[in-house]
């Protein structure tokens, strides 16, 4: 009996995201090795979002015009390489830049094009949805908490965790091997090199409605992972980075149980949800600082985990109902792309406190998110993204 190419496919997608979360533990050992301030250390996270948003919005029309194993393939080795290249960033910050940089391509062109060909393996919607949670989900839950553990105790942190990255990555590999391309010849067409995918009326929920639920995915975890242990770094001596890879798994982990939940709320009501949430998280985690209580962040990744699965879960279901059938995969490119501009928020809070820290940009982000939460929750918003 033939053997199925799903699995195979799986592992890879769930390796290259369980590497893009390798480094985000480290983070806190390279800013000891390198000398790194507050925003460069929250640069080098929000750089990986400056490789990921070009590459997420190209990859779908390359895919469509040359298939996807050709587009796909190449970047699963890019991974590899781009792990390798790590092993020197402990002694080079604008190698440890540029292989954020290369992370955020790779994860733009497989977490999108390899998923819709996933997707075409399995042909039912369903499990196709469930088993890209998983891979995507677990990968990138699973990675920062491995990272974090080895690096905290286990010797060589800068080294050890991106080979055993590699490792996985070539296991990934072989089992790519035998996935078959599922676009025949006459199924390729050419597009526009970039299609947004944004119908003419629906860009106005669009913009009021999915793109402030959007920003709001990755808002959450990834201040979770820089901000928060930032903030909380002197109350948690010789075990910060363990910390951090522990507040990683937990967010990103609860965010992919919690999507469950957002589609039993329904799209107009778990985004509100998860926004108010977040605000919520944000506040405990201040709440944290003031008394210098670290294992309050335990909680507060719980908050913002539950808020990034609520807003992803939302943000999905309103693309699929407002987006036209032949431009669905485009409409999803684009929900992403302002989904990974959250990343970009930890470098904003840093620049905007400058000297003075974190925390009264991190509150004034509490506020905004939570009036943003309010207004989506009424009514006249509620209507703009419910089907007629």
């Amino acid at each position: 009996m033939r053997r199925s190419p799903v699995p195979g496919l799986w592992t890879a997608v769930f390796v290259v995201a369980f590497g893009t979360n390798v480094p985000t533990p480290l983070l806190f050992v390279y800013r000891d090795t390198l000398d790194l301030s507050a925003t460069g250390l929250t640069g080098a996270f929000a750089v990986y979002a400056a490789g990921l948003v070009p590459a997420l919005l190209l990859a779908g029309s390359a895919s469509d015009r040359f298939g996807r194993r050709p587009v796909v393939v190449p970047f699963v080795l890019l991974s590899v390489v781009t792990s390798l290249l790590f092993l020197g960033a402990g002694s080079s910050v604008a190698l440890l830049f540029l292989c954020r940089f290369l992370q955020g391509a790779v994860s733009g062109v497989v977490f999108s094009v390899g998923t819709a060909w996933l997707g075409e393996l399995v042909g039912e919607p369903g499990r196709a949805a469930r088993l890209t949670t998983a891979a995507l989900g677990g990968g990138w839950a699973i990675g920062p908490l491995v990272s974090g553990l080895l690096a905290q105790w286990a010797p060589a942190p800068t080294v050890l965790p991106y080979l055993v990255h590699v490792a996985l990555m070539l296991v990934g590999l072989a089992l790519l091997v035998g996935v078959p391309e599922t676009l025949t010849a006459r199924d390729r067409r050419a597009g526009p090199v970039i299609n947004l995918g944004v119908p003419a009326g629906a860009r106005l929920p669009f913009a009021l409605v999915v793109l402030p639920v959007a920003v709001g995915v990755f808002t959450f975890p990834s201040t979770a992972v820089t901000v928060l242990p930032l903030l909380l770094t002197p109350s948690m001596p010789q075990i910060a980075v363990a910390v951090t890879g522990l507040m990683a798994g937990v967010t990103l982990l609860t965010g992919v149980f919690a999507q469950p939940l957002g589609r039993r709320l329904g799209a107009v009501r778990a985004g509100p949800a998860g926004l108010g949430l977040g605000a919520a998280g944000f506040g405990l985690s201040l709440f944290g600082v003031g008394l210098d209580a670290w294992p309050l962040l335990v909680p507060v990744a719980l908050l913002l985990g539950v808020a990034y699965g609520l807003c992803l879960a939302a943000g999905l279901t309103m693309v699929a109902q407002l987006a036209s059938p032949t431009a669905r995969g485009a409409l999803t490119g684009t929900f992403y792309a302002c989904a990974y501009l959250g990343f970009g928020v930890p470098l904003l809070l840093s620049v905007a406190g400058g000297a003075d820290g974190f925390a009264v940009p991190l509150a004034e982000l509490a506020v905004v998110t939570g009036v943003v939460a309010a207004a989506l929750a009424l009514p006249a918003a509620r209507r703009l993204v419910t089907p007629a």
